[in-house]
């Protein structure tokens, strides 16, 4: 059980953009892809790494990306499929083999454990802007651009799934094809709620270290604690229905402040957007929501969960912020789905993070990212253990 704040643990606290973007640079340099919003940048920046290049194909995801990135990173907006490695090491200045890290998050719809697994393979997915991807089918580009670049150690994230049942055989092509790569490559499934994210995120990542520098990979050891929902929101209620909170009578509306957040104290922020998309009061998970205890789940709809507010959040999924009836971890004390603000913090994003797009699309960017603190303990980790040894 996750234990409350105590002398056990430090506070939760995400670091601000502002703080961020004054870390000194350790001076070594990523370029990402498949970069989304900028949730593994973000955590690499947090390291003290130089995001130098990113590439992201999806408008929505672009547009957040801008909002935060600095102004010397490069971001490549097209289809990872036209791009050479050559123009990468054009635009960064760098020679093959220069390039500290390279990181990519492939798409993963096609082996989540939430979606159709083999039953998509083959079959594209089409984005919001119109374009189509096979999406088991990316890593091959990852790889691609991996042997033109030959990074030092380069770092690739996908869903527990991966390694789960008919996936398996896509799992040892990929290995096989690192190692082939010229790199030592390990893989293990690390859980963000033990790498100090108020989720409960399994993520299949790979780490490889070329050959000729001689060292293994690493990766981060869980901590000793965990944090829990009310650690990331300490203004939470601590019952299901209050006079501070929604109970059955209340309506959502899009001006309406939270009424259990504080208007000064221990909040980063001092206005709560409840947008009225998180209302679920018309459909059938609002009176499932009624039934639920802490901690339980649904047994009628996939993944609706009433949140504990004294445990780690489950896996919040990209998909479910489209539809207000949708079925995914609801909030622990008001019958609503989690706002953006709330998502920000379960996620490890700063309270400043910009979003940009409709409330769906904003859900989608915080579904889809790795937390930026448990991609900054990967970071760290290679920092200290690999690359500070090859400058030694």
């Amino acid at each position: 059980m996750a234990k409350r704040q105590s002398g056990m643990k430090p506070e939760y606290k995400v670091p601000s953009m502002a703080e961020i973007n004054s870390t000194p640079w350790n001076g070594f340099k990523v370029a990402s892809t498949f970069s989304g919003a900028g949730g593994s940048c973000l955590g690499y920046r947090m390291a003290g790494f130089k995001v130098i290049w990113a590439n992201e194909f999806v408008p929505a995801a672009q547009a957040s990306y801008k909002a935060n990135a600095v102004s010397d990173c490069h971001l490549d907006c097209r289809d990872i499929k036209h791009i050479q490695p050559e123009e990468i090491l054009r635009v960064t200045g760098l020679k093959q083999g220069e390039l500290d890290l390279f990181d990519g998050s492939p798409p993963c719809q096609a082996f989540s454990t939430a979606g159709k697994r083999e039953k998509g393979w083959g079959k594209a997915k089409k984005y919001e802007h119109g374009a189509s991807q096979c999406n088991e089918t990316l890593f091959d580009e990852y790889i691609r651009l991996l042997r033109g670049l030959m990074p030092k150690v380069f770092v690739a994230e996908n869903v527990s799934g991966l390694v789960k049942g008919t996936a398996k055989g896509y799992f040892l092509q990929i290995l096989h094809d690192l190692k082939a790569s010229g790199y030592r490559v390990t893989c293990k499934v690390l859980d963000a709620q033990w790498l100090g994210v108020p989720q409960m995120r399994q993520r299949t990542i790979f780490v490889g270290v070329r050959e000729d520098l001689g060292i293994d990979p690493v990766h981060p050891k869980p901590l000793p604690y965990r944090y829990s929902v009310r650690d990331a929101l300490p203004w939470i209620v601590g019952c299901e229905t209050s006079k501070h909170g929604f109970t059955k009578g209340d309506e959502l509306h899009p001006d309406k402040v939270a009424p259990s957040v504080p208007a000064s104290g221990g909040a980063a922020y001092t206005a709560h957007r409840v947008e009225a998309q998180t209302d679920i009061s018309r459909y059938a998970i609002g009176k499932e929501w009624d039934k639920l205890k802490p901690g339980e789940q649904s047994r009628k709809y996939f993944s609706c969960v009433k949140v504990d507010s004294e445990q780690p959040c489950n896996s919040i999924m990209a998909s479910s912020g489209s539809f207000p009836s949708a079925a995914q971890p609801l909030h622990p004390t008001e019958r609503r789905k989690f706002t953006i603000d709330e998502l920000k913090r379960i996620c490890a994003f700063p309270d400043d993070f910009i979003l940009c797009g409709s409330y769906a699309q904003q859900w989608e960017r915080l579904g889809n990212s790795v937390p930026p603190v448990m991609m900054a303990a990967i970071a760290k980790e290679i920092r200290d253990q690999i690359l500070l040894k090859v400058l030694a």
